[in-house]
């Protein structure tokens, strides 16, 4: 603290050229694209002013809502699928054995891949003509269960969840891990003199220690869900009859499908005010549960 009073000056003087790009390519977009949210405006002539019809539009919109549940399942899978999943893993991972490196690497993999490349993977893996998944069903004797797994309304969304969960526990994985690491081995020590059992010492010491890093997880898992889009995107394009559309995807489809970009940027805004309402609610929610609050 003392050096960075000492240098205040000079800092901020170095940070100021890339805070002034960020201002400038980052900040200022947004704050004009949430203001073209009161505006009736279709990208080529001039925008006007219509105040909150653009809204109320939205909030008429069956398939608004649609998307707006879809959102929600996929924030309460990716919470009580991938935190829960990254949890075990970590913990497993966290003890020596021969080849924890190597699975630790296999989990991590699906992060690191491109997300447009995973949904081609994936959409290639479960083409109900020619993707592995129905083949190996219909070759072990299990035909009634090979599906058009995201052709079919009642197994999209499920699917892609799925997908996603593949994709992304590595990461709460290597988080978790890093967070199990870092907890004090004398603490282990004591417990094991006093005769504490493993499953006492996760219970009652590791998951405690643990629990900001969960906090910080719920917070990354709500708007990485809110602001998904790619991987649905490029598997089902919302589809079919809307049943993995998105608020992302349903954004992108009103401002670029029919040029209603005063409508899309509305939604834009819609969707942040939702997402940083739910933020704030999980951290009320996981502070209060902690005793915090």
């Amino acid at each position: 603290m003392d050096l960075f009073r000492r240098n205040r000056r000079f800092i901020l003087l170095g940070l100021a050229p890339a805070l002034g790009l960020y201002f400038l390519f980052v900040i200022y977009p947004i704050f004009r694209s949430f203001l073209y949210g009161f505006y009736d405006w279709n990208g080529l002539s001039a925008p006007k002013f219509i105040g909150l019809l653009n809204f109320k539009e939205i909030l008429k919109d069956p398939v608004f809502w649609k998307s707006f549940l879809n959102n929600i399942f996929v924030v309460l899978v990716s919470i009580f699928g991938q935190l829960p999943l990254g949890m075990i893993s970590a913990v497993i991972l966290s003890r020596k054995f021969r080849g924890e490196s190597f699975y630790r690497s296999v989990l991590f993999i699906p992060m690191i891949l491109s997300t447009v490349v995973v949904a081609l993977l994936w959409s290639t893996i479960l083409n109900p003509q020619v993707g592995i998944v129905n083949q190996f069903l219909k070759n072990i004797g299990l035909s009634s269960l090979a599906l058009n797994w995201l052709g079919n309304p009642a197994t999209a969304m499920p699917t892609v969840c799925g997908v996603i969960l593949w994709q992304f526990t590595g990461l709460y994985m290597v988080i978790f891990l890093a967070a199990i690491q870092n907890i004090p081995k004398e603490i282990h020590e004591a417990s094991s003199l006093d005769g504490v059992t493993e499953i006492e010492r996760l219970v009652y010491i590791t998951l405690p220690l643990l629990w900001p890093t969960v906090m910080a997880s719920v917070v990354l898992c709500i708007s990485g869900s809110m602001r998904s889009f790619d991987l649905v995107f490029v598997m089902t394009e919302g589809g079919p009859a809307h049943a993995t559309e998105l608020m992302a995807t349903y954004m992108y489809n009103k401002t670029f499908a029919v040029y209603k970009y005063g409508y899309g940027s509305a939604v834009s805004l819609v969707i942040f005010t939702i997402s940083f309402g739910m933020i704030l609610a999980g951290q009320w929610l996981m502070k209060k549960k902690q005793g915090t609050v």
